[in-house]
Formats: structure tokens, C-alpha cells, sequence
């Protein structure tokens, strides 16, 4: 098997677009390959992550449609469905293809063109995610099972509502950095939680979320060019490895598993990517985590192995998961502030990662010269969860 390096990056604006689904992806898809100095190169296979286009958007083939709008045939071509986990199972398809010997190019591409439609109707489609006799049909959405599984965690390893407005604070902060992100607005405590018109502000969603702790629907798309390492530096003078990747399932339903604050998908996937990198939780030096809601980053920090179980609330008090703290989570912003177009988070997770490894993040740089990157996307309501480990250099 082949080490497989990421040679190109981009993504458009996150938010509301003012372009179709399939010309963000293009937009996103050229910048990678001029990123990566491609020229006349042209990729072997195109893989395409996306949620809810045939629904949406009424569009599908979307992986022939994008060959097709960018000439770049005759390119294999396959989109890849994973609920919001779909961008880094297309990475992973891209990952095999390479490392294979199979593809020695391959152009992966998320796009999600979410406000299509209004924000009941995103939320109902996502909410499809859910098991479909025995939570859909009694009007279970994802707010909700993440407003019981906050309620959980919360009584058992006494995290407080402060808690999860410290991680929406941070990752405002954060995607204020970020030209890219969708959320661009730093808040406060007061303005979101404690003062007079916090109420109004930031009204309950889902007991004990409220508004600020949960991500926005957003459009974007985001796309990363695959080759093997060994020839990577032909595109590349600092190109990124993908050093590990895992995945893991977990029960549909919800209420079906032994103990439902347990993320036993992330554990699992998370040791099988620092497993496969031969790296430790202790070596990695910047994280993006799924943070669809604010309680997600810090049971996911715990699960990754960052943190001790339990403990994930207490590193954030101390400020070690700030930018310039001991391992910065989020510095993009994360959902909660970049973002969250579904089928394209986990390609727009790496593309982030790269951008840190790099030393390219700009405003939302991560100090002290970071080399290993992390990321989780978390798909249904981690019930298929994967993990990816990229390190600078080949």
C-alpha cells in the first residue's frame, strides 16, 4: 500500500450561497487543482460527498455532473452518502483508490447546498438520520437526541450551561478569524447566557441547548487533491500525509446502546486512526471535532483520548483548547461558527487541518508550528463516526 499525501485545497465562502450546488463544487474543485499547481494533470477518479441533493436541490449524479462541468473526463466518478459523515468517507474511498495503486490523482469534493429549502424543511430531512420506527416516527429530530444525550452527560459529569457557551464563545471567536466561515460574530456570556436579554438572544431549542448551541444551515463546498506520497513534491513543497483513517458504527437508535453518553464510534474510530499514524492522543497538535452541537466538542475531546473522560469541560475552562492553548479544538470556527453544510464537513475538516499544517490559516493560525491535525466527523448521531490523522511532510 502507497502513503497518500493531500497536494491541493479549497472551499467557497460557507453560508448562504448565491450560486447552484453544482458551481460552488466547481468553484471549490478548481482552487484545489490550482492549489496543487496541476496543470494539464488531470484526475483519475472524482469523488463526490453529498447528503440531500435529490432531495434539496433535485439534483443527483452529482460525481458524473462534476466531471462532466469541469472536462475532466473520462475520470471515474461515484458520490459517496454518509449522512454529515459523508465527507470523510469520500476522503476515505479517495484514500483507498490512491494507496491502492488503483488512481494515482483523485479530486475529492463535499458540496451541500442546504437554504435551498427553509430552515423545517433542513431540519426534517436531517432528522431522516434518525431510526426510522423507533425515533422518527415520534417526531425525533437531531436537536432533540442531542438535547437528551447534553441533559445525560451533563448530570453525570457535572458540566453546566457555562460550559457550552465557553465552546460557543471560543468557536465564534474563532470564525470571526475565519473569511471563510459562516458565523463571522463573536458573542459574550452575558449577550448569550447570563445577561438581561439573553433569553431573547438565545431561546431553548432543545432542553438544555438553546440557539447559540447549535450550527447554522449553511451552503458550501470544500475539495482536496489525493497522490501518492512519492510524488507528492512534484505539486507540493510541503505536502500533507494522510497518516490514518478510521471508522466505526454504532446502534441506530439511540436508546438501544448499553450507555448513551458514551460516543463508543468516536473511541473506536479516533484509536484506530492514531493506531494507523502510530501516533498518541498526547502528539497531536491542532483538532477539528464534529461540533454540530457544543456539547459534542467536549464529549468528543474525551472520546478522541485528549482529555479524561469527564474532564473534557475542565480543560476548556482552563483555556487549553483555545488558539494558542495546549491543543487548540476548532480553531476554524468549527460547525458551530464555519459551519455545517452536511455532506461536505468532513472534507472541509481536512481542508482546514492542511491549511494549519501548512502555516496558511492566516488570522486563525495555529502558534508553535503545528505538524499533526486530527479530525472527527460524526455521522447520524454517532452511529458512523470516522476519524482522520494527517501529518506534515512526507
Amino acid at each position: 500500500m502507497r502513503d497518500v499525501a493531500i497536494v491541493g485545497i479549497g472551499s467557497t465562502q460557507f453560508g448562504r450561497a448565491q450560486w447552484s450546488l453544482l458551481k460552488m463544487m466547481c468553484e471549490a474543485s478548481h482552487e484545489a487543482l490550482a492549489d496543487a499547481g496541476a496543470g494539464d494533470r488531470r484526475p483519475d477518479a472524482v469523488y463526490v460527498a453529498n447528503m440531500g441533493a435529490p432531495r434539496n436541490n433535485k439534483m443527483a449524479g452529482l460525481a458524473s455532473a462534476l466531471v462532466d462541468r469541469l472536462n475532466l473526463y473520462p475520470a471515474g466518478a461515484e458520490t459517496i452518502e454518509n449522512g454529515p459523515a459523508s465527507g470523510a468517507s469520500a476522503v476515505k474511498h479517495g484514500l483507498h483508490a490512491v494507496a491502492s495503486g488503483m488512481c494515482d490523482l483523485v479530486l475529492v469534493c463535499g458540496g451541500e447546498r442546504m437554504q435551498e429549502v427553509n430552515n423545517f424543511e433542513a431540519t426534517e430531512f436531517v432528522s431522516y438520520l434518525s431510526h426510522r420506527y423507533a425515533e422518527y416516527v415520534y417526531g425525533v429530530t437531531l436537536p432533540a437526541l442531542a438535547g437528551l444525550f447534553a441533559r445525560l452527560y451533563m448530570e453525570r459529569h457535572g458540566v453546566r450551561p457555562e460550559h457550552l457557551a465557553m465552546v460557543a464563545i471560543k468557536n465564534h471567536a474563532n470564525g470571526a478569524k475565519n473569511p471563510r466561515a459562516h458565523l463571522r460574530i463573536p458573542v459574550t456570556m452575558e449577550g448569550i447566557l447570563t445577561g438581561p436579554d439573553a433569553h431573547n438572544n438565545n431561546p431553548w431549542i432543545a432542553d438544555p441547548l438553546r440557539f447559540f448551541d447549535c450550527c447554522p444551515v449553511s451552503d458550501g463546498a470544500s475539495a482536496v487533491l489525493l497522490a501518492p506520497a512519492a510524488m507528492a513534491k512534484e505539486f507540493k513543497p510541503t505536502p500533507v500525509r494522510i497518516a490514518g483513517m478510521g471508522q466505526a458504527t454504532d446502534t441506530h437508535a439511540v436508546h438501544e446502546r448499553p450507555d448513551p453518553t458514551e460516543l463508543t464510534a468516536v473511541r473506536l474510530a479516533s484509536e484506530q486512526a492514531l493506531r494507523m499514524a502510530g501516533l498518541k492522543p498526547k502528539d497531536i497538535h491542532v483538532a477539528e471535532l464534529h461540533d454540530a452541537f457544543t456539547i459534542l466538542e467536549i464529549a468528543e475531546s474525551e472520546e478522541a483520548g485528549f482529555f479524561p473522560k469527564g474532564q473534557g469541560h475542565k480543560a476548556l475552562e482552563r483555556g487549553e483548547t483555545k488558539i494558542g492553548g495546549r491543543l487548540p479544538i476548532n480553531p476554524s470556527g468549527g460547525l458551530k461558527a464555519r459551519g455545517h453544510p452536511v455532506g461536505n464537513t468532513g472534507v472541509s475538516q481536512i481542508v482546514e487541518l492542511v491549511r494549519q499544517l501548512r502555516g496558511e490559516a492566516g488570522d486563525y493560525q495555529v502558534p508553535n508550528d503545528p505538524r499533526n491535525g486530527f479530525a472527527v466527523n460524526f455521522g447520524g448521531f454517532g452511529n458512523n463516526v470516522l476519524a482522520t490523522v494527517l501529518t506534515r511532510g512526507v
